[in-house]
């Protein structure tokens, strides 16, 4: 019983059990190559097509060369310290013929073997550059301001947005959302969007960086697959006011600091205290604090500052309200108002 334990039944040799190391490497195919591997890949952008699914790529040609040539080697799970090299030479322009040189270790017994792969190249248009290429989309974003109209700085900050979340979707995986197309308008800015997904994260984002509203309006242009199809104008609808922009109303005079759905976050330049303001309630506009102007500040006697106008030099005197640290000496910024004359001082 120990004797036959002992020895390999297939060649004599020692043998813990069974067949030895050596017999049981022979008899199994440790490797197995594909003679022959197709790469779909588009030419415009040089994504992939794995099946029905293209996939984005960064690899170079070297690499991706490689890669194909291990798909077509297939190795038995028990092959240990895998060792390999590769060479490769183009027959033809959509020909790659790859000699492939494999060294491992099975069952303790080192092994080598050589193959050879031939890559075939085809050129395919991704979904992606087939949907940009015919001029695709799912939607448009219309980037409006109520009672005004969007300044540059929010038309610039929009378009960045709409890049911005374009390239997010792009990381995770999302190939058909993207921005077709972003024109500006004589009212504000037309972007055109690919998907709905993109549409609703660029519309959500724009109304957390600059505020207003968002409305959705459908339209059916069809069906797929027996689903409708709809076609989503985004009308974003900017605040009246703009972040630093100073109204007036009842005699108080605010500074906008910042927005969230119909609201305003201001800051009450005669109290000097924050507030919440409803954007539907009057107001009249009196600049923006980008604009403001700087003064001298001549003299100071009690709560009044004489400060020198920067355009006449002449002297002018106003009302220092209490959360105002002014100091003789010193330079204030100011904006005008030229409905009621008077000079309003914004920090």
């Amino acid at each position: 019983m120990d004797i036959k334990q002992n020895i390999c039944p297939k060649c004599g040799g020692p043998s813990e059990e069974g067949l030895c190391n050596n017999c049981k490497a022979e008899s199994v195919d440790w490797i197995i190559c594909d003679e022959r591997v197709q790469c779909v890949h588009c030419p415009t952008c040089g994504s992939l097509r794995h099946g029905n699914t293209w996939t984005d790529s960064h690899l170079e040609r070297e690499e991706l060369i490689f890669n194909l040539s291990m798909d077509a080697v297939h190795l038995h799970e028990d092959v240990m310290d895998v060792e390999v090299s590769y060479k490769y030479h183009d027959p033809s322009p959509n020909r790659t013929s790859v000699g492939v040189k494999v060294n491992g270790e099975i069952y303790g017994v080192p092994v080598e073997s050589t193959c050879r792969v031939l890559i075939v190249w085809s050129k395919e248009q991704c979904d992606r550059c087939s949907r940009l290429a015919g001029s695709y989309y799912s939607g448009t974003i219309q980037l409006r301001a109520d009672g005004r109209k969007p300044d540059d700085f929010e038309k610039e900050r929009a378009i960045q947005i709409s890049q911005k979340c374009e390239d997010e979707l792009q990381e995770v995986g999302e190939r058909l959302s993207f921005v077709t197309k972003s024109e500006e308008t004589k009212d504000g800015v037309d972007i055109v969007i690919s998907s709905h997904s993109i549409g609703d994260f660029i519309t959500r984002e724009i109304k957390k960086q600059l505020g207003g509203k968002v409305t959705r309006h459908p339209k059916l242009i069809g069906e797929k697959k027996g689903r409708p199809v709809y076609r989503i104008t985004y009308l974003v609808r900017l605040p009246r006011y703009r972040k630093g922009d100073v109204f007036e109303n009842r005699d108080h005079y605010y500074e906008v600091r910042g927005y969230d759905s119909n609201q305003l976050w201001v800051f009450d330049l005669k109290e000097g205290a924050g507030k919440v303001y409803k954007e539907n309630d009057d107001g009249r506009l009196i600049g923006n604090v980008s604009d403001s102007e700087s003064a001298f500040v001549n003299y100071i006697e009690g709560d009044v500052a004489g400060i020198m106008d920067p355009k006449t030099y002449e002297n002018l005197e106003c009302i220092i309200y209490p959360w105002l640290e002014i100091h003789e000496g010193q330079e204030v910024r100011f904006l005008r108002d030229y409905e009621k004359e008077r000079i309003i001082f914004v920090g």
